[in-house]
């Protein structure tokens, strides 16, 4: 057995019905508690990020910093490559279960977020910690704090060797190759592999990138993703909602084979069972992937947030859900599903979106792939910065404050950054997938726990407004 076919049998087991259920669970459960607040409240919510409230004594960025932050690590290639392996492994249908996945994991991602607010603790020096590893320390008690320190540890490993570095520069170093040098003329032999020069040099410069950005400390992060991340999720959506506008007569038949693939409809019989569950799975799996909603890694960002109120700022947060999976994850799935490109032998990852970018755009094939390869760069980059953040935090907790622990964590994650574009895609994507899968247990369990809490400051928010 390759260590390939090893990994591929522990994702399998962490992302396997269990836990599937479990995530699904935990948002059934939090949107009754909330009374579907994440439907009820959005207009609310969305109104408050142009409010942009200052009004908290602590924290170290605005509400729509945090936000900002939160989904600079969020939106990343998981919208362009993720949704792409998603629908090419369980079909169309997995779109739908993305659908689900988000629809639940909005109020999972507003619980999450409320608790961090709640629970956060302000420093001597003035800077805030929050997370997932405080609520469960404070909210369920001391003598849970081995499983705060758990979460800790696997979100400082997801962070470093999966979701943060590796996964996301491999995404940006493969779409500058496709763009500049799809053939691999320019060769260079570097560890006994060889390497395009393309994959070389942008590797070597969006490694600069991230030392000069993430070396600044969350409030650089911040203001660099303040301007990116709204910029770049804009150019993204007018050209996938180009696509769908010039295919408009494609997607009726496209959402029913995505609602037809999602229950196996379309499977031979016998086997849509198993067709419904492999579309569940992947879907599910590539759903949280991409909004990390029950991860753990989007309150430590909304807990740095100047806000003195955990239900506004968990509204706030909320809507990072939306924006990633509902809006530009849908875009990504219904240009793929109605330019048929994910049928198409031999392209997977990013090759496919970008067919679909080529067949669907009203434009000549080279500028349509520029325009995906920006776009993917973009979301890549500050992915890389906003799990830094999370990595750094999530070791500062465990290395209780140790301030040579987090620098060298630091530059140990711009080293990832650097050798990432040199290691096998497929096992790096399995390896990602395993750490979500593991950190997220400890933060489903804590929010089980603490869903009473959430229910309370809700209703009491609420009351107080009316």
């Amino acid at each position: 057995m390759t260590v390939t076919d090893f990994l591929v049998k522990i994702d399998d087991f962490v992302w396997g019905v269990p836990l599937i259920v479990l995530i699904l669970a935990v948002g059934i459960l939090l949107t009754i508690r909330v009374k579907g607040l994440q439907i009820s409240k959005l207009g609310l919510a969305f109104k408050y990020i142009f409010e942009n409230d200052n009004s908290g004594e602590h924290g170290e960025v605005s509400s729509f910093g945090a936000l900002c932050t939160a989904l600079s690590a969020t939106i990343g290639t998981g919208n362009i490559v993720g949704v792409a392996t998603a629908i090419c492994a369980g079909g169309p249908g997995a779109l739908f279960w993305m659908w689900i996945a988000a629809l639940l994991g909005t109020a999972t991602k507003y619980a999450e977020c409320l608790l961090a607010v709640k629970y956060r603790e302000v420093k001597e020096d003035g800077h805030v910690l929050g997370g997932p590893f405080y609520y469960i320390e404070k909210g369920m008690g001391p003598k849970w704090k081995w499983l705060a320190k758990l979460f800790a540890i696997l979100g400082a490993g997801a962070g470093l060797l999966g979701i943060g570095t590796i996964t996301q520069v491999n995404g940006i170093t493969s779409a500058a190759q496709n763009f500049f040098d799809a053939e691999a003329a320019h060769t260079i032999t570097l560890f006994g592999n060889t390497y395009t020069w393309a994959v070389v040099i942008t590797g070597i410069v969006v490694t600069i990138a991230v030392a000069l950005v993430v070396i600044g400390g969350i409030k650089r992060i911040s203001k660099v993703a303040e301007v990116i991340v709204p910029f770049m999720a804009v150019i993204y959506v007018v050209a996938a909602v180009l696509i769908l506008v010039c295919n408009a007569s494609k997607i009726p038949a496209a959402f029913v084979e995505i609602v037809q693939g999602a229950f196996g409809v379309k499977a031979v019989a016998g086997g849509a069972l198993g067709a419904m569950m492999v579309a569940m799975q992947k879907g599910i799996a590539r759903g949280i992937f991409s909004n990390e909603a029950g991860l753990g890694s989007a309150p430590i960002a909304a807990s740095a947030a100047k806000s003195d109120s955990a239900v506004k700022q968990g509204l706030i947060s909320m809507t990072g859900t939306v924006i990633d999976t509902l809006i530009i994850c849908t875009m990504t799935g219904l240009s793929i599903v109605l330019t048929g490109a994910y049928q198409v032998d031999g392209l997977e990852g990013a090759a496919v979106t970008n067919f679909a970018f080529q067949q669907g755009l009203p434009l000549p094939a080279g500028i349509s792939s520029f325009i995906l390869m920006i776009c993917l760069i973009f979301f890549a980059f500050t992915t890389i910065l906003g799990w830094d953040y999370y990595g750094e935090r999530c070791l500062e907790y465990v290395a209780t404050g140790n301030k040579k622990a987090v620098t060298a964590y630091r530059w140990l994650y711009i080293l990832a950054v650097l050798i990432g574009p040199f290691l096998t895609v497929s096992a790096v994507w399995t390896v990602a997938d395993i750490f979500n899968g593991l950190m997220a247990i400890p933060n489903l369990i804590a929010l089980v726990a603490l869903s009473g809490v959430v229910a309370a400051e809700t209703k009491k928010f609420f009351d107080k407004k009316k």
